[in-house]
C-alpha cells in the first residue's frame, strides 16, 4: 500500500474518530477491543505530528474536541474499530515522542530565535523551498506486525535480552550492599569510625536517588541501548577506582559515582520491559525484573562476608568482584543488545532509506527534537518535586514506600547486630540469614504472577480499559505480612535463647511485604497517572533513595540504644500505622484522581483548553497533556466495579 493510500486511509480513520458517540450509546455496548489494541491506539493518540517549521504549523487547522487536534495531532477514539491500514499508520513511535524532552514546540519557539535574522544558505544559494508535504518524509512502522518493534520480535529473543538486562540490573543492585561487609575492615584499614564507612553504602544509594535524573531523559533522546552501555562501562570504572583507593575519601567519592551509573539499569530496564511486551505480558516481566532488584542487595551480604573474612582477598575484592560483573555486562550489552525504544529504532530507519534513496528529506519524528534546557529542568526535577509533594497518591505512597525501601538497607546493619552480636556467627555466615528474605522475595513475585489470570480476566471484562485500584489488595496484604515481620524479627532475634532460626523465618514474612508492597505500589503510581508516571516514579525514587541512604547511619545507634526487642517494635509500629494508606486509595482513589492536577480525565471535551501552542493542552497548574483517547464514561464505570 503506497503512502497516500495510507494517508488517506488515517484521515478516514481520524474523520470517523471525530465523530460524537451517540448519547444512547453506553459503554457495554462499545465494541470490544483486547488490551493490546487498547494499548497501542491510546499510545497513538497522545502524539503531536507538528511540523518542525512555523509556517508549516500555521497552515493547519486547530479544533478542540475533534479528530483533528492542535497542529496535525491525531486523536483516535477506542469506540471505533480500526481497520489493519489505519492501525498500522498510528502504531509509531510517536506515543513515547509527545511526552519526550525536547519535544515541546514552546521550547523551540523562543522570541529571541524568531527575531533572529535567518542566516545566508550559503555559496549564494537561495533557499530552497519548504517540502510539499513533511508527514510523508516521515517514516513510520510497516503496521501492527512490523519485525522491527520490539513487541513483534520472536518471544526466544526478547528472553534473551530479558535475561541480559536482569543480570545488568542485578549487579548494580548487589553493588548497593555487599560494601555492607566490608565496613569494618575498610574502617580499620583507613583509621575511620565503623559509622563513618557506612557512609559507603550511603552514597552509594544516593547515587540512585540522582542517577534516573540523568539516565531517564537520555533514553529518551538517544535510545535504551547507549545508557545501557556506557553505564556498565563507567560502573566497571568506578568499582576499580574503589578497590585501588588509596584514601578513604576516593573510596566515598568512587561509591557515589558507581551508584550514579549504577542507577541506569533501574531507571531504564523497565522501560525496555515495556517496549517489548505489552499489556497482557508485561506485568509478569515487570515482575521478574523487580525480582532481580530486590533480591540483589539481600545476596551480596554473605558473598561479602566470606571475602573479607579471608585474608588473602580482603574488602578490596568485594569492589573488584563488581568491577569484573560489570565488564561482564558491558561486553554483552555491547554486543547483543539491540535498540528497543521505537523512536529511535524509526531513526535508524529512516538514516538507512536516506542512503539508499538518496532522498534526504526522509526523517524520524525522532529527529525534530532540539535539546532545551529549561524544559530539562521541568521534566526532570520541577515536575517530579511537584509531583512528590502536591500529589497526595503520590506523596503518601512514597512515604510508604520510602519507609520500607530504608529498612530494606537498615536490615544491612540489623542482621549482623543479631546474627553476629547475639548468635556470635561469623560475617559470611550471618549474610546467609538474609535468604529467608529472598524466599519470600520470590513468593511474593509467584503470588502476583499467579494473580495474573485474575488481572486478564477484569481487564477483558472492562473492554480492556485498567483500573488502577486493582493493583493495591497486593499492597494491603504486603503492608501486614510486613508489619508481622518486624514484630517476629524482634521478639526472636533479640536473645540467644531463642533458636536462630526463628528470626530467620522472619524474614519470609518481611521479604514477601517488602515485594509485595513495592511491585504492586509502583503499578498503581503507572497506572493513575499514565503520561506523568514517569515524573511520579522520579520523585517516588528520588524520596525512598534518601531513606535508602540514611537509615543505616542510625540504625546501630537505634538498635544499641532501645534494644533489639524494642527498636523492632517501634519499627514496626510505624509500618502498621502507615498500611491504612493503600486501604484509603482503594476506597476513595477514583475521587482523588478526580480532583488531580496531573492524573489523566480521561476525557477531552470543551473543557479541554488549546494552549498557546495549539498542540498541548491545560491539565491543570500549567500542566500540558496530550488528552486520552479513553471516554471519561468508561473509566467511570470502571471505577464503579471496583
Amino acid at each position: 500500500m503506497g503512502p497516500n493510500t495510507v494517508d488517506r486511509a488515517l484521515e478516514a480513520a481520524e474523520h470517523d474518530a471525530a465523530t460524537p458517540i451517540s448519547p444512547t450509546q453506553t459503554h457495554h455496548e462499545l465494541p470490544h477491543r483486547t488490551s493490546a489494541e487498547i494499548e497501542r491506539v491510546i499510545s497513538a493518540s497522545s502524539v503531536s505530528s507538528a511540523s518542525s517549521t512555523h509556517s508549516a504549523r500555521s497552515r493547519r487547522p486547530s479544533t478542540v474536541g475533534t479528530g483533528i487536534i492542535g497542529v496535525g495531532m491525531s486523536r483516535i477514539s477506542t469506540s471505533r474499530d480500526l481497520p489493519p491500514a489505519e492501525l498500522g499508520r498510528i502504531q509509531t513511535a510517536r506515543s513515547q515522542h509527545s511526552a519526550t524532552v525536547g519535544r515541546s514546540i514552546r521550547s523551540r519557539r523562543s522570541r529571541a530565535s524568531l527575531a533572529k535574522p535567518l542566516p545566508p544558505f550559503g555559496a549564494g544559494k537561495p533557499y530552497p523551498p519548504l517540502l510539499p508535504n513533511q508527514e510523508d518524509f516521515v517514516v513510520e512502522f510497516d503496521g501492527p506486525d512490523d519485525p522491527l518493534h520490539a513487541q513483534n520480535w520472536p518471544m526466544a529473543k526478547k528472553l534473551l535480552t530479558a535475561t541480559m538486562l536482569g543480570y545488568t540490573t542485578m549487579i548494580a543492585s548487589f553493588g548497593s550492599s555487599i560494601f555492607s561487609a566490608a565496613t569494618r575492615a575498610v574502617a580499620a584499614d583507613f583509621g575511620v569510625s565503623p559509622d563513618l564507612s557506612l557512609l559507603g553504602v550511603s552514597l552509594y544509594v544516593l547515587g540512585f536517588a540522582t542517577g534516573p535524573t540523568f539516565w531517564a531523559p537520555l533514553s529518551e533522546l538517544k535510545g535504551r541501548r547507549l545508557p545501557l552501555v556506557a553505564s556498565m562501562f563507567g560502573f566497571t570504572i568506578f568499582n576499580l577506582a574503589c578497590g585501588t583507593a588509596k584514601d578513604f575519601q576516593t573510596v566515598l567519592i568512587t561509591r557515589f559515582f558507581a551508584g550514579f551509573f549504577g542507577a541506569c539499569p533501574l531507571a531504564v530496564v523497565a522501560a525496555v520491559f515495556s517496549d517489548m511486551f505489552d499489556n497482557r505480558t508485561r506485568g509478569m516481566a515487570i515482575t521478574v525484573f523487580s525480582m532481580t532488584v530486590f533480591s540483589g542487595p539481600m545476596l551480596a551480604p554473605f558473598i561479602g562476608g566470606y571475602m573479607v573474612e579471608d585474608e588473602s582477598i580482603g574488602w578490596r575484592w568485594t569492589a573488584y568482584l563488581m568491577a569484573i560483573m560489570g565488564v561482564i555486562a558491558f561486553i554483552i550489552d555491547l554486543i547483543y543488545l539491540e535498540e528497543t525504544y521505537p523512536p529511535v529504532i524509526l531513526v535508524s530507519k529512516a538514516a538507512e532509506l536516506r542512503r539508499r534513496t538518496l532522498n534526504w528529506g526522509i526523517h524520524a519524528k525522532q529527529e525534530e527534537i532540539e535539546i532545551d534546557v529549561k524544559e530539562l529542568i521541568t521534566k526532570n526535577f520541577s515536575r517530579p518535586m511537584r509531583l512528590l509533594f502536591c500529589e497526595p497518591i503520590v506523596t503518601l505512597l512514597s512515604v510508604y514506600m520510602a519507609f520500607i525501601y530504608g529498612l530494606l538497607y537498615l536490615f544491612l546493619t540489623a542482621y549482623p547486630f543479631v546474627f553476629m552480636g547475639v548468635h556470635g556467627m561469623s560475617a559470611g555466615v550471618a549474610g546467609l540469614t538474609f535468604f529467608g528474605m529472598i524466599i519470600g522475595q520470590l513468593l511474593a513475585g509467584a503470588t502476583v504472577l499467579m494473580q495474573q489470570p485474575w488481572y486478564a480476566r477484569k481487564l477483558a471484562a472492562n473492554n480492556g480499559v485498567p483500573v488502577p485500584e486493582w493493583r493495591l489488595p497486593s499492597v494491603i496484604a504486603g503492608g501486614v505480612a510486613f508489619s508481622i515481620g518486624l514484630f517476629w524479627f524482634g521478639w526472636t532475634g533479640f536473645t540467644k535463647d531463642i533458636h536462630w532460626i526463628w528470626p530467620t523465618l522472619s524474614g519470609l514474612m518481611t521479604g514477601f511485604g517488602l515485594a509485595s508492597i513495592f511491585l504492586q505500589a509502583l503499578n498503581y503510581l503507572v497506572d493513575s497517572y499514565l503520561m506523568f508516571a514517569a515524573s511520579a516514579i522520579a520523585g517516588n525514587t528520588f524520596l525512598r533513595s534518601l531513606a535508602g541512604a540514611a537509615f543505616p547511619l542510625f540504625a546501630r545507634y537505634m538498635f544499641e540504644g532501645m534494644g533489639i526487642q524494642w527498636a523492632s517494635t517501634l519499627l514496626g509500629c510505624i509500618a502498621v500505622a502507615l498500611v491504612p494508606i493503600p486501604v484509603i486509595f482503594y476506597m476513595y482513589g477514583d475521587r482523588i484522581r478526580a480532583k488531580s492536577a496531573y492524573a489523566p480525565t480521561f476525557g477531552a471535551g470543551p473543557e479541554v483548553a488549546e494552549s498557546e501552542t495549539g498542540d498541548d493542552f491545560e491539565l491543570g497548574h500549567g500542566e500540558k497533556e496530550q488528552p486520552s483517547s479513553v471516554p471519561r464514561t468508561d473509566m467511570d464505570t470502571a471505577q464503579r466495579a471496583v
